[in-house]
């Protein structure tokens, strides 16, 4: 061999001995002693590579931490300090409607429920004139041929129909709790935007002649009555209407005329 080429020899090893300490990991260079080179050999997977590729004489390389929120502003003294949700707008009243309109939703109240609170004047000694009331179970007809007169399946040893036997005055509170409305808006059925009627007047005894649209009224609606214990001695009542009272939205009562609520049709469920 020439002495310029041992020269050039000499000069390449000389510039590739400095690479045979490192290894090549994702555009990372780490610095690694001869005495590793056999352990790296027989290593077998990625995750045992920082340990044996760690220095403590040349740290590795870390990304720059992102720089921090700012701190938020301390609340004041005696305030909250949590997040305030913006609450929705309170609903619109309802534009006035006509004695017409509030006729038929009357008649409607008064024929799709199917149950309603009664109150009379107390006659019994220790209630003497004060106001008693109780749930009874109505129907102003079959489902297809609605009335607007309530009809009631009663026995004289309920507290209230005893009452109404000596003092037939009465009130009957019809309210939507199933109505449209309160179902889509998912509002509570004591809400005063739930409508709700209210019938005045006097608790009489069904005549014979009506006796039979009353057990259809009553039976129809309310199948399971017909297997009411008969020691009980059940009847037949109705209420003859004198006054309807509709309340459709806060505070506000509107007084419906007999005649136009006898005349109005009920709307379809």
């Amino acid at each position: 061999m020439s002495p310029s080429s041992l020269g050039w020899l000499l000069c390449c090893c000389a510039l590739l001995s400095p690479a045979a300490g490192y290894v090549l990991m994702s555009s990372v260079s780490w610095a690694v002693p001869n005495e590793v080179n056999e352990e790296l050999d027989s290593a077998s997977t990625e995750e045992a590579l920082p340990a044996l590729l760690e220095d403590p004489a040349r740290p590795l390389r870390t990304r720059p931490k992102p720089p921090r929120a700012p701190p938020r502003p301390a609340a004041a003294p005696g305030m909250f300090s949590y997040r305030r949700e913006r609450r929705p707008a309170p609903p619109a009243a309802p534009a006035a409607f006509g004695p017409a309109p509030r006729a038929r939703l009357a008649r409607s109240l008064a024929h799709a429920n199917s149950w309603g609170c009664v109150a009379a004047v107390a006659a019994r000694d220790k209630l003497q004139g004060l106001p008693f009331g109780s749930c009874l179970l109505v129907s102003d007809g079959p489902f297809n041929n609605g009335t607007g007169t309530p009809f009631f399946y009663v026995t004289a040893r309920d507290p209230v129909v005893a009452d109404l036997m000596k003092n037939p005055m009465a009130s009957l509170m019809l309210p939507e709790s199933e109505g449209e409305f309160c179902r889509k808006n998912i509002v509570d059925p004591e809400d005063p935007r739930c409508a709700r009627l209210t019938l005045t007047g006097r608790m009489i005894m069904v005549t014979p002649e009506e006796v039979e649209f009353a057990k259809q009224a009553m039976f129809s609606r309310h199948p399971g009555i017909r297997k009411w214990p008969r020691q009980y001695e059940w009847f037949f009542m109705k209420m003859d209407i004198e006054h309807i009272w509709l309340q459709k939205w806060y505070g506000a009562v509107s007084d419906v005329s007999r005649e136009e609520y006898f005349k109005a049709v009920p709307r379809k469920a």
